[in-house]
């Protein structure tokens, strides 16, 4: 009689679904809060245990899934979700699993790392950045939503919004640079494209914030290493994208893996429910990284029990990987160390995810295998794709304008990076088929055309260590190592140069030179680039210098020798296209740096909002003054500062105004500048609005980005650029932790980078 009350009562519950006929979708079902609670009322302990369980899939094979070795424990509902299993086919297959076979057919939840794209990749997140464009970077993952939905995924990893100012550390290619502001803007962005406000449609997909928090600021800029700053460093510099994020909408954190205030992200309460739920209102569930829970048994924690159920009572949901949770909570829960209550709250958030993802309603929803078909990698994406890389590049240098090249005479392609094509997406760009990459050469071919001769050589390999080029080109990104001598390939090269008008020199970090666990010490081009960039030089022939990298890179060298040189980041799947519009002047570059690149490694940490000491370095030249806080080897200022970029333009900065020098707290000003295109090419330039706080109740940086727009303008145009300013942009967190704006003197600087020397001043007052 009991087991016939529960079947009654569960179908009551659904309505029918659940049933082994697919065509039953789109089921009428009760609202969240009820139906949620009353499927959680049925639930056994292990049931429960099973939601808050994410393990890998690793790769199924199609038709093999109820063979594999995951496929008992979705039976049994010991699993929440999977993630790293591709392809309609498998997913459906493994879905059908859970919501036929299982007791209570909760399906599951099918997550992956669409960092930058799908398989339409885009610029790595720091080159997408460089762009400073939000509708743009919307647009990049509104369509990875749209491909990775159609392919059966409806969560992704991302975005990932940590704060970073230490080029070593190898994630800083997964971020958006430096800065808070223009990082919280960019977390929203993102968002917003992959959530598009509406989780019930089916090309929305959930994000995913990470990695809360502090993750970006590992001492020594080595992975995964201890983060220890105070909390007037965290609230004001490192919090705010996280909290972007979340006021944005983001249905799912994930904490980092390493300390804050001593304790493991993962396991610590005061920022999982402290600060993200009671502070924030984060209303989501919080996942942990890979094996984020036993990885603080290394730390110091205590053994898996314990550490789960520090995990637990920290506010965290949901176990990558892990397996404490599903191992460890029933024992807890028996020796009170966990409550049940606990339990099933995060099990409702689960359950919360999966409703608001119409997964209750069709378990099926993304394995449409029509959408799969036709909506991936599509020509329209594509097109997209390589119009947003070619906004990414930033143009560092061009002397006597030798950019852009003509579609005309004689060019030489050389460097390990000129035909290179698996290395173009860039890191993390797990769903990407390599072979459909355009490499430099393919799209220096194409868009130079038949009045132009491209000629190649490799000229060297990566780096003269073999070891190391090894572990620089992992998961498929080869560079296809050439056994041949240094002096061979060098002296091809050069026999391929002297037939050219022009080189055009394709070097620079391989794609896994940046990325999850690729710390650097030196941010140098490997030497043996290096000695061939010489040998090009020696030739007497103009030299553009096509730098591929995941980080600020340490060329003052090049800088000094080079004429031309262009950043291009890894741009993604259509990359050489992209690359070569701009060198061709097809579009004329626009992309402003995002991330400081510093004269030598000894500089960083490095970046432009930092605070004065009480002995700043005085005179302009950079000259080295004792007493003083300076190097006595190099100078203070980087090489390139936040926000540079040329264009093939001029742009000139006139007659900065402001409306008011006087503003209270329930008015704004307006701060006004003249922008005119004085060059000879029509081109978009980023116009930067910096505040300085003259004065405060604790130390101020020396200015903040407040306000930017992008704007076009034709050969000989100009236009006034007006920002508006409100007591917001003045406030930050005091030494009390109160977000306040002090009355007093502000200053305000507007440029085209963060050394912006058109100044306007006002006060504050009460």
């Amino acid at each position: 009689m009991r087991k016939i009350v529960i079947v009654m009562l569960f179908s009551s519950l659904f309505l029918g679904y659940g049933q082994k006929k697919e065509s039953k979708k789109n089921v009428k079902i009760k609202p969240k809060a009820e139906f949620v609670a009353e499927l959680l009322s049925k639930m056994t302990l292990d049931e429960k245990l099973g939601q808050l369980n994410l393990p890998t899939s690793g790769d199924i094979t199609t038709g093999q899934a109820n063979s594999s070795n995951i496929a008992k424990n979705i039976e049994e509902g010991k699993v929440g979700g999977l993630f790293n299993i591709k392809s309609v086919a498998k997913i459906k297959e493994v879905q059908r699993i859970a919501v036929e076979k299982s007791r209570l057919k909760i399906p599951l939840i099918f997550g992956m790392d669409v960092i930058h794209g799908y398989e339409t990749t885009f610029p790595i997140p720091l080159g997408l950045s460089c762009t400073w464009d939000m509708k743009l970077i919307e647009r990049s993952a509104q369509i990875a939503a749209q491909e990775a939905s159609a392919d059966g995924i409806n969560w992704t990893f991302s975005p990932m919004v940590d704060i970073s100012r230490d080029p070593r550390w190898g994630r800083i290619s997964e971020g958006s640079g430096e800065d808070t502001y223009l990082g919280s803007q960019i977390a929203k962005a993102m968002v917003d494209g992959y959530q598009q406000h509406d989780l019930s449609k089916n090309n929305s997909i959930l994000a995913c914030v990470k990695h809360f928090a502090l993750y970006g600021a590992p001492e020594a800029g080595r992975d995964y290493n201890t983060v220890d700053m105070s909390h007037i460093r965290m609230y004001n510099e490192y919090f705010p994208p996280y909290k972007a994020a979340v006021d944005a909408g983001a249905g799912s954190v994930m904490a980092s893996f390493n300390e804050v205030d001593g304790v493991p992200a993962t396991g610590n309460k005061w920022l999982m429910t402290d600060v993200l739920r009671n502070q924030w209102g984060f209303k989501g569930f919080v996942v942990t990284d890979f094996t984020g829970i036993p990885e603080m048994i290394e730390h110091g924690m205590g053994d898996l029990q314990a550490v789960s159920a520090l995990a637990l009572n920290a506010g965290v949901e949901m176990d990558m990987v892990g397996e404490g949770f599903l191992k460890t909570l029933k024992k807890s829960l028996d020796e009170k160390k966990v409550t049940i209550e606990q339990i099933d709250h995060a099990v409702t958030l689960i359950l919360n995810a999966k409703y608001d993802l119409g997964l209750f309603e069709d378990p099926y929803k993304y394995c449409d295998v029509n959408r799969a078909k036709n909506e991936i990698f599509t020509a329209a994406s594509r097109d997209e794709a390589r119009k947003i890389a070619a906004q990414s590049l930033v143009l560092l240098k061009n002397k006597d304008q030798l950019l852009p090249l003509k579609k005309s005479g004689t060019i030489a392609l050389i460097g390990p990076l000129a035909d290179a094509k698996e290395n173009m997406p860039g890191t993390w760009s797990v769903a990407t088929k390599m072979e459909n990459a355009v490499s430099l050469l393919e799209g220096v071919k194409q868009v130079a055309g038949k009045s132009t001769k491209v000629l190649y050589a490799k000229g060297s390999n990566l780096d003269y260590d073999e070891n190391f080029e090894t572990k620089a080109t992992m998961f498929g990104k080869t560079l296809h190592r050439d056994n041949r001598s240094k002096e061979e390939m060098i002296a091809e090269a050069v026999k391929v140069a002297n037939q050219a008008d022009v080189i055009v020199a394709a070097l620079g970090e391989s794609a896994e030179m940046s990325g999850e666990s690729s710390s650097r010490t030196n941010l140098e081009i490997p030497q043996a680039q290096k000695d061939l960039l010489k040998e090009l030089l020696k030739t007497g022939k103009p030299v553009v210098l096509v730098l591929f990298d995941g980080r600020p890179l340490v060329i003052k060298d090049e800088n000094e020798t080079v004429p031309a040189i262009l950043n291009v980041w890894f741009a993604g799947t259509e990359a050489g296209y992209a690359i070569a519009d701009v060198l061709f002047g097809d579009v004329n570059p626009s992309g402003k740096l995002t991330a400081t690149f510093p004269r030598s490694v000894g500089q960083v940490p490095i970046y432009y909002a930092h605070k004065n000491t009480g002995r700043p370095l005085m005179n302009s030249e950079g000259n080295f003054e004792k007493f003083r806080s300076n190097y006595i080897d190099e100078r203070n200022e980087p090489l390139f500062p936040f926000g540079f970029g040329l264009s093939y333009t001029n742009f000139t900065y006139s007659n900065p105004t402001i409306s008011s020098d006087k503003m209270n707290s329930n008015e704004k000003i307006k701060v006004s500048v003249e922008v005119a295109n004085t060059g000879n090419y029509d081109g978009k330039e980023t116009v930067q609005l910096y505040i300085r706080d003259v004065v405060g109740s604790v130390t101020r940086p020396v200015r903040e980005l407040k306000g930017f727009q992008k704007i076009d303008l034709k050969k000989g145009e100009k236009q006034t650029v007006t920002f508006e300013v409100s007591v917001e942009d003045l406030k930050f967190y005091n030494s009390d932790l109160k977000f306040v704006a002090e009355p007093g003197q502000f200053e305000v600087f507007v440029g085209g980078n963060s050394n912006a020397d058109k100044k306007v001043s006002f006060y504050l007052v009460n």
